[in-house]
């Protein structure tokens, strides 16, 4: 399962990184460059917060 949430997050920050370039580049318009980016975004949210490892430090 951890593996399909770190694969689900690449993917994630990968749709974040990629759609601007190609907009640069002038292969992409700009809705389908904002609808990409907004996918990966919420792709990244909903899958890293359960595979990160967080410490927690109570103070010790």
């Amino acid at each position: 399962m951890k593996t399909i949430l770190k694969f689900g997050s690449l993917l994630g920050l990968l749709l974040t990184i990629y759609p601007p370039v190609m907009y640069f580049m002038g292969d992409v318009d700009l809705d389908r460059m904002k609808w990409a980016m907004g996918i990966g975004m919420l792709l990244w949210f909903v899958t890293a917060p359960f595979w990160i490892n967080r410490s927690v430090n109570n103070g010790q």
